[in-house]
């Protein structure tokens, strides 16, 4: 179980400092699905960055499972079971994919194994496996490698930033297929950033962040109608990014 507690964060930019998250609480049961949306700029990736210990909160407090995290480095968040997808992946000169493949597993993956994790984000598997993760992959490449670099480790909690972000529809369709398969097996809890309609009817909970605060949390039923009436990002068309 995760727990945020009285999260402040106001960074410092130019001399000016700026609210960019606002007293935020809230928790993840386990096995749960949490979607977090709302408007572009509102925080919401800035708070999963606070979450990963990318970001330093002033104030507040993150709970694991009871145990107080919130000033854990991330390779301590990553040992205590928390994953990260960026929504800008960062690039590896030099390392292959199945390279980082079996860095993310923590141990040395099988070519059918990686062949597996790259097939279920929609790459072709045995084109992509001795290839550099450098500036020749594009940013859709990218970002299904990196899903698939966190779907490779059992995690607690896994925090996704906008995974529909720079892929294509049937790449998209794999991957949410992903998800209800995390989802129904409940091993691990999910956080999920998105402003897309299909990855928020997952959710059991939804949670909508707002200039730094959070304006709704309840029960997908709840919050899914009212979010046609909010000016909160989100997209009730089916994705259309490219590759």
């Amino acid at each position: 179980m995760l727990e945020v507690k009285n999260l402040v964060f106001h960074p410092v930019d130019n001399g000016i400092e700026k609210s960019i998250i606002e007293d935020i609480s809230f928790s993840v049961e386990d096995g749960e699905m949490l979607v977090i949306t709302g408007p572009n700029g509102g925080g919401k990736s800035t708070l999963a960055k606070l979450l990963m210990g990318i970001e330093t909160p002033d104030s507040g407090r993150i709970v694991m499972d009871g145990v107080d995290i919130t000033d854990y480095s991330i390779a301590q968040r990553a040992n205590a079971g928390m994953g990260f997808a960026f929504q800008q992946p960062p690039r590896f000169k030099g390392m292959t994919v199945k390279r980082l493949l079996s860095l993310a597993a923590g141990c040395e993956l099988s070519e059918k194994k990686c062949c597996d994790y790259l097939s279920g984000v929609g790459l072709c598997a045995r084109e992509y496996l001795n290839r550099e993760v450098d500036s020749t992959l594009s940013g859709g490449e990218m970002k299904r490698l990196e899903i698939a670099t966190v779907l490779a480790k059992k995690h607690k909690l896994c925090i996704f930033d906008e995974p529909e972000a720079g892929i294509d529809l049937w790449s998209f369709s794999m991957l949410v297929k992903q998800f209800e398969q995390l989802h129904k097996e409940k091993e691990e809890s999910l956080i999920l950033i998105s402003h897309q309609e299909r990855i928020i009817q997952m959710a059991d909970r939804i949670m909508v962040v707002r200039d730094g605060k959070i304006s709704a949390l309840d029960q997908k039923d709840r919050v899914m109608p009212n979010l046609v009436n909010e000016d909160t990002g989100c997209s009730c068309m089916n994705p259309a990014h490219r590759s």
